[in-house]
């Protein structure tokens, strides 16, 4: 009898644990749309595309650090970080206000906005912009040449690094599953 009401109780351990990592994950997943909105009204890019690039950086961890020094939500190295801080008059910016999730998603937007404006010419900038992210535009100049230049499904089938490729579809895909997230209210004027 002792046996029979241990395996039950393991069964039933054993069928809520996917339920309990479910719920955490659910939570950590927008544990960040708050910043998230804001860093998208105020430098009008899409939540969706911004909360895929911190779900692909960081996983929402705003203490995360990558193996080159980048830093938080973001994972922003920097130079870009203090070319955000010139540019909103907060110049010096010590490095650790980036682990601050506003901070860093205010930064990590303005800076991937300003990778979607330099390549507004092309059919869909987002693959471009974020190739430049990952790899930067050494590489994306590298990678655009003919066709892929302006095209973007050709240009990320160009993409040189494996890693990379992988990264653009992932952003990509899961900018996607996040765009049901956010209603009209916080798309309005958003870059794509």
């Amino acid at each position: 009898m002792h046996r029979r009401l241990w395996l039950i109780v393991v069964a039933l351990v054993l069928a809520l644990v996917p339920g309990l990592f479910w719920l955490f994950e659910r939570r950590l997943e927008h544990s960040q749309d708050p910043v998230i909105l804001e860093a998208a009204r105020r430098y009008q890019v899409e939540p969706a595309l911004i909360k895929a690039v911190i779900w692909k950086e960081s996983h929402f961890d705003p203490r995360a650090e990558g193996r080159s020094g980048e830093i938080g939500l973001m994972q922003l190295m920097d130079p870009a970080s203090q070319e955000w801080a010139s540019a909103a008059g907060v110049y010096p910016l010590p490095a650790a206000h980036l682990y601050h999730p506003l901070t860093n998603a205010l930064a990590g937007t303005w800076y991937l906005k300003k990778l979607l404006e330099r390549y507004r010419r092309t059919d869909d900038p987002t693959p471009f912009a974020l190739a430049d992210y990952n790899a930067g535009r050494a590489n994306v100049l590298r990678w655009a040449k003919g066709a892929a230049a302006t095209n973007s499904a050709i240009f990320i089938q160009h993409i040189g690094f494996p890693g990379t490729q992988r990264y653009v579809r992932a952003v990509l895909q899961q900018r996607e599953r996040y765009r049901g997230q956010f209603g009209p209210k916080d798309l309005a004027g958003a870059h794509p």
